[in-house]
């Protein structure tokens, strides 16, 4: 059998794994405050450009979302995000969970429009009873989003140009990170984003690591007590060490970017081979996420050799499937599907 699922099946790759298990007998001190951990906040603020940022590491992406968007909204507001967003369709109601609701936004291809978000805002201002509903506080989006679709330079400076106007924060969900900074025709660096986004996270869990996400937040003064808020949401590990390690070993001689450039680089010859044979791309994904319409005796054909994911309800003849490489995905899983077609 070989596996599509997604990109967190496998363990972590070979130099993270390496790095845990060489410390393993070290004893160092908890909670993130280890050497490791450290080393680790250097070399992403470095990578980000931004020397001065607030560095924290957590274990995972929806404890990372929801834990970061309570600590950015007031009791009294709620969050944009596009309908088919993380936090508003796979994320159990955990926002919601923490007394702040999802605001929901048209989704293109998984993504936000500028003009919409201005115009949610606007509308929401100008209705006289907006004292009684929940107010716009920020803005969520994720880079790429759930459907595999990039955002471009342009499009994520209209963004930010929209919360600055509206003074909140654009906070950017980056658990795929990797595949977007890979990704075919992609104009935006990580410095780049960085600059924009006022908070963001870079996924570790997606992209190598056995667990974890490094959320930057671009201005400290924003929140400034975010180590008891991490800790109040249960998300602070004690052995804190165990994520600088794997971060540590990401940033170090361009593994991050590599597995990010290997695996989108399998997911785009999937691509071409289901279009080579006629079948429909659902969606335009150049990231290691590919979106393909099937019939459902080709679905339960290649059920029986290959593990992949129903994208929704499956239909009366044919259904939406997604195909996710990783890291772990060889060349050899890949012609091994294609042979299947």
């Amino acid at each position: 059998m070989i596996y599509f699922d997604s990109d967190y099946m496998a363990g972590a790759h070979p130099e993270v794994l390496k790095r845990l298990v060489e410390t393993n007998t070290e004893q160092t001190v908890g909670y993130g405050c280890d050497d490791y951990t450290k080393r680790a906040v250097e070399l992403i603020r470095e990578a980000c450009g931004l020397p001065e940022a607030r560095v924290q590491l957590l274990v995972g992406g929806t404890q990372t979302n929801a834990t970061l968007i309570d600590a950015l909204l007031a009791r009294h507001e709620g969050v944009l995000a596009a309908e088919t967003g993380h936090i508003a369709v796979h994320e159990a109601g955990a926002v919601e969970a923490s007394g702040h609701k999802v605001l929901t936004l048209p989704s293109h291809d998984g993504k936000v429009a500028a003009e919409e978000v201005e115009h949610y805002i606007e509308e929401f201002y100008r209705d006289e009873t907006y004292e009684h509903m929940v107010a716009p506080g920020m803005l969520y989006i994720s880079q790429p989003t759930e459907y595999g679709t990039t955002y471009s330079k342009a499009e994520l400076e209209a963004l930010a140009a929209v919360c600055r106007k509206a003074e909140i924060p654009l906070y950017i969900d980056g658990a795929r990170l990797g595949y977007a900074l890979a990704a075919e025709g992609n104009d935006l660096s990580l410095k780049e984003l960085a600059a924009l986004a006022d908070v963001f996270y870079i996924g570790g869990t997606k992209v190598g690591a056995l667990f974890g996400e490094a959320v930057v937040v671009r201005d400290p003064k924003r929140l400034p007590h975010l180590f008891p808020l991490v800790k109040q949401h249960g998300a602070l590990l004690a052995k804190g060490r165990l994520l600088g390690l794997q971060f540590e070993a990401l940033f170090t001689n361009g593994l991050y970017e590599k597995i990010g450039q290997k695996a989108v680089a399998q997911a785009l010859r999937i691509r071409e081979a289901f279009r080579a044979k006629g079948y429909e791309v659902v969606v335009p994904s150049p990231t290691n996420q590919q979106f393909f319409r099937l019939p459902n005796e080709v679905i339960d054909r290649l059920k029986q050799e290959a593990s992949f994911e129903l994208w929704g309800p499956r239909g009366a003849t044919e259904t939406v499937v997604r195909f996710v490489t990783g890291w772990s995905t060889t060349d050899e899983d890949v012609d091994q599907l294609i042979a299947m077609l």
